[in-house]
């Protein structure tokens, strides 16, 4: 009886809030309202008692952002990361060219953009971070917050390292030579030959290496001196410092929250898009630009017959639009709360989408230009996949341009910039989840807590700026955000959709915009989204992926320890529950009740909303 009274209480909110704001702070009022009891006598209003009762709590009074842009630039530029240029391109030629959109379309329509939304109409309407706002949805999946904060350290122990790469180019560009075009420096073997069949003085064969390779391997990462991951080797402070510095920007970035990052926002999130543009169009007036868009796009529709095209499609995607990361909800808290987030969620998730589409035109076109002027196929000068496609074939191509130093200064600007957006976001989804579970320690101290945080970052990146680094950071990007975040996103949309209930968080977007989200929303979030997730964690755990780079294999034990590496947040999961069961009051059924049951969350009227 009393747990039905709670939910009667938490669809009928007793309690109108009024906020008032000012120069240094928002103030929240709250005026209690009574209820009419049948005879049309006043009652108090419920509050919390023992057991299952109710706790009342308001919608965080917090610092909003000063304009919509700030938000919408903030978004974009999380999703749209260093995976849109490298990973989506790649995949997409390797999976039927064109006929790759189709998968890739409908896992956007049905799994990608639904999650999209439903994360931020979440962060929006509760204003708060990724731990505190399962309170006020299912406290039993609280333990879901603290394993998105450690997925998002693991993401930040690896990620910057790649902006550091890209760092020491952006560096090395202002040379009147860039020197991955020669191979007359100190690190460079015997085999290094330069790629010219037109030349006279050619001396490619078999076993030689470019420039561009040997830069990249021996000069850049020197993973030469590392046998593998069993001995990683000494630090490599040309990229230590570099990654030192990477952290610096992004610190002085986020230490003030919203008021900084959302003005940084507007020069990365802008940029790469601007880079984009004029790396298009000198693409497109390249020999042989068109044979690499031919490439791209040619459909070759029999690999739809296969599995792992449609898993691909959906992993991409999911990773792409980044749900189950805690940065959507996070960024979303501080909107206004009558914020069309409705519209939000589809312009930026399908910014996302055509930005990858449009990075797919920027590489390819190179790729053609390469293999006119090398006279080979597109698929042989296309081999390398990820990071490489970047480090070494598009710089190869690069060093080939006129006016090749400053094409390959905007180009690393561009991937410092992408890559900066993502860590911007992927913190402050961290220190607005710590700072929203424990005010009283951290409000006050902000500063303090973001600067430990990104030391902590630094120093668990230090592994990755080792002789053997690049192993590290390939071993956390298959393992770290692999099935685990999946699974965690698969978590939440059944504790949002199931336990909290579909119709209640319709109620809770119609409280917000006006408006009932309809049949296919609600049908995405119930049986379409969970079953997308639950097809990619399956496919994910059939097969355990063999890892290699370069020319190293990963030895059976590494599939042990990045199992162990994704495991080690998921646990957060039964842990809370175990923990949240063992600790509560009262008998098994109200315990289990109490732990299923939302806090009451009170509408707040901000003033601009």
């Amino acid at each position: 009886m009393e747990s039905q009274s709670v939910r009667a209480e938490i669809e009928n909110p007793p309690a109108l809030v009024e906020v008032q704001e000012d120069d240094s702070a928002m103030e929240v009022i709250v005026h209690e309202t009574t209820h009419q009891s049948t005879s049309g006598s006043q009652m108090p209003p419920q509050t919390r008692s023992s057991g299952t009762g109710l706790l009342r709590h308001t919608r965080r009074s917090r610092e909003l952002w000063r304009g919509k842009a700030d938000f919408v630039l903030s978004v974009i530029g999380y999703a749209v990361d260093l995976g849109n240029v490298w990973r989506f391109p790649y995949i997409c030629y390797q999976n039927g060219g064109g006929a790759f959109l189709v998968p890739y379309l409908l896992m956007a329509v049905f799994g990608g953009v639904p999650l999209f939304y439903m994360e931020v109409a979440l962060g929006q309407r509760h204003g708060t971070g990724c731990i505190s706002i399962w309170d006020h949805i299912c406290p039993l999946f609280k333990g879901l917050g603290y394993a998105i904060c450690v997925n998002a350290l693991y993401t930040a122990f690896y990620y910057n390292t790649i902006m550091a790469w890209a760092l020491h180019y952006l560096l090395s560009s202002f040379h009147s030579t860039l020197p991955w075009t020669t191979c007359g420096n100190p690190w460079n073997t015997p085999h290094c030959a330069l790629h010219s069949p037109e030349g006279t003085n050619n001396t490619w064969g078999n076993t030689s290496t470019s420039p561009a390779q040997e830069y990249y391997l021996r000069h850049v990462l020197q993973v030469h001196r590392s046998p593998g991951l069993h001995q990683l080797g000494s630090i490599n402070w040309r990229l230590a410092l570099c990654l030192l510095l990477i952290f610096t920007v992004v610190y002085l970035s986020i230490c003030r929250g919203i008021r900084s990052s959302g003005k940084v926002v507007w020069v990365t999130a802008t940029l790469p898009y601007l880079v984009l543009f004029v790396m298009l169009i000198r693409g497109v007036t390249l020999p042989g630009a068109w044979n690499g868009v031919l490439y791209y796009l040619t459909p070759d529709w029999t690999k739809l017959l296969h599995t792992k095209v449609w898993v691909d499609a959906a992993a991409q995607i999911l990773f792409s639009l980044g749900p189950g990361f805690g940065v959507l909800m996070a960024l979303a808290s501080y909107n206004h709360f009558h914020n069309n987030c409705y519209r939000d969620a589809l312009v930026s998730g399908w910014v996302n989408c055509l930005t990858s589409f449009l990075s797919g035109f920027v590489i390819f076109t190179v790729l053609g230009y390469m293999a006119e002027l090398r006279h080979q196929d597109i698929e042989d000068v296309a081999r390398d996949a990820g990071p490489s496609l970047l480090f070494i074939t598009y710089t190869e191509a690069l060093a080939t341009m006129p006016a090749s130093s400053f094409f390959s200064c905007i180009f690393f600007l561009m991937i410092i910039a992408l890559g900066l957006d993502s860590t911007f976001a992927g913190l402050e989804g961290v220190v607005t989840a710590a700072i929203d579970e424990f005010p009283r320690v951290l409000s006050k101290r902000r500063e303090w807590f973001v600067l430990a945080l990104v030391l902590l970052c630094y120093l668990g990146a230090l592994t990755t700026v080792a002789y053997g680094g690049a192993y590290v950071v390939k071993l956390f990007e298959e393992f770290a955000n692999g099935p685990a975040i999946i699974t965690i996103v698969f978590l939440e949309v059944v504790a949002v959709s199931w336990f909290y209930g579909v119709s209640r968080f319709c109620g809770d977007v119609q409280l917000m915009l006006g408006f009932v989200p309809g049949l296919f929303w609600r049908s995405s979030w119930m049986v379409l989204s969970p079953c997308f997730l639950l097809f990619i964690i399956i496919s994910f755990l059939v097969v355990a992926p063999e890892l290699k780079l370069f020319e190293y294999v990963y030895p059976p034990w590494t599939t042990v320890l990045g199992y162990g590496i994704g495991v080690s947040s998921i646990i957060c999961v039964p842990a809370y529950i175990t923990y949240y069961l063992f600790f509560t009051t009262g008998t098994c059924k109200q315990r289990l009740v109490q732990s299923i049951t939302p806090q009451l969350m009170i509408h707040t009227e901000d003033p601009q909303g």
